[in-house]
C-alpha cells in the first residue's frame, strides 16, 4: 500500500493508522501543491477502505479487482467541467450519494480540483457534509486552501501535504524517467512537485537559456536582450512557470548583488498584469526593460 508514492511519508503513515484503527472520517480535505501525489494517495486510501478482506488492500477480493479495472461501483472521481466544478455536478453527485454501496460497506467519492468549485457548488455540497450517510466518505482535493469556504473546511479532516524535497525529485527522475538534471537550479522550478517536473522534463535547455539571459543582464544591450529573450515571448502557455523560475534565479543572483532583489517585484507585477489580461508582448517588454534599468 502506497509503495509507489514519493514523499509525504508522515501523511501516508497517518492514513495507514486510520485504516488499521477504522477511525474513518466522513469527509477529508487533501490540500497542497499541484502534482505532489494527493490524488494518487487518495486513490490508494480509497482502495484500502473499500477492500473486503483483513488486513486491508488484499488485491484479491471483488472490490480490489474491480477497483484495479476502474469498475468499482462504490468508488467515483468527480473532475471539473471546464474551469470550474459547477452546482449541477454537485447536485448529480448528491443523487448518487443517496444510493447505498453495492460491493463494500462504504462508498467513496473523490472530488478532484475541488478548490475550483463555485461558491454556489460549495454551499450545495455543504448539505451533504453536514448530514452524510453513514456509509459515505468524501475526499476533497485542492491546491489552494483559501478557495474553500470556512464552513466546508470546518466539516472536513484537513490533511496538508508538503512539497517533495528536491533530492527525491531528482532521484525519481533519474531512476524512473531516465532524466538527468544538468543544472540544480532547475529543480527549484519544479516547486517540490513531481507532476510539474514531468511536465517540464523537456524544458531544461530553455530554462538554462533563461538563466544565462539573467546572469548577463547587465552586460547585454537592449536590442540583444530582446532578441535573446525570444524564448520567453514564445512560451506564452508556460509563462507562469517561467516567471516563477526567473524569480528563483533572481533570488540566487541577489546573494551577490542586492539590485536583483528589486527585480523580483518587477516579475511579480508582471504576473499581476498578465492575470488582468494585459497585452502579453508588452508586459514582457516592460519586465525586461525595467529589470535592465534596475541592474544598471
Amino acid at each position: 500500500m502506497f509503495e509507489q508514492i514519493i514523499g509525504n511519508e508522515p501523511i501516508i503513515q497517518t492514513l495507514k493508522n486510520t485504516i488499521k484503527t477504522k477511525n474513518i472520517s466522513h469527509s477529508y480535505l487533501f490540500v497542497g501543491t499541484e502534482g505532489i501525489g494527493k490524488k494518487q494517495i487518495a486513490q490508494e486510501f480509497s482502495k484500502a477502505l473499500l477492500c473486503l478482506e483483513e488486513p486491508k488492500y488484499c488485491n484479491k477480493c471483488k472490490s480490489c479487482i474491480e477497483f484495479n479495472t476502474k469498475n468499482n461501483p462504490d468508488f467515483n472521481i468527480m473532475e471539473p467541467e471546464g474551469n470550474s466544478l459547477k452546482i449541477e455536478q454537485i447536485r448529480e453527485f448528491q443523487k448518487k450519494v443517496a444510493e447505498k454501496p453495492i460491493i463494500s460497506n462504504r462508498k467513496i467519492y473523490i472530488i478532484n480540483d475541488s478548490d475550483k468549485m463555485t461558491k454556489e457548488a460549495q454551499n450545495c455540497l455543504l448539505k451533504t457534509l453536514e448530514e452524510p450517510p453513514e456509509y459515505i466518505t468524501i475526499i476533497l482535493i485542492g491546491s489552494n486552501e483559501n478557495e474553500f469556504l470556512s464552513t466546508i473546511k470546518s466539516r472536513c479532516t484537513i490533511i496538508r501535504f508538503q512539497n517533495i524535497p528536491d533530492d527525491k525529485i531528482e532521484k525519481y527522475l533519474k531512476e524512473k524517467e531516465n532524466i538527468t538534471i544538468k543544472n540544480p537550479l532547475i529543480l527549484k522550478a519544479y516547486g517540490g512537485s513531481i507532476g510539474k517536473a514531468l511536465k517540464l522534463q523537456n524544458k531544461q535547455e530553455q530554462y538554462q537559456q533563461i538563466q544565462e539571459i539573467l546572469q548577463n543582464l547587465k552586460e547585454t544591450d537592449i536590442i540583444e536582450l530582446i532578441e535573446k529573450s525570444k524564448i520567453i515571448y514564445e512560451e506564452k502557455e508556460e509563462i507562469e512557470n517561467i516567471l516563477q523560475y526567473i524569480n528563483t534565479i533572481l533570488l540566487e543572483l541577489s546573494k551577490q548583488n542586492y539590485k536583483y532583489t528589486n527585480c523580483i517585484q518587477i516579475v511579480e507585477n508582471t504576473k499581476k498584469r498578465l492575470q488582468s489580461n494585459a497585452n502579453y508582448d508588452m508586459s514582457i517588454d516592460n519586465m525586461l526593460l525595467q529589470m535592465k534599468e534596475q541592474i544598471n
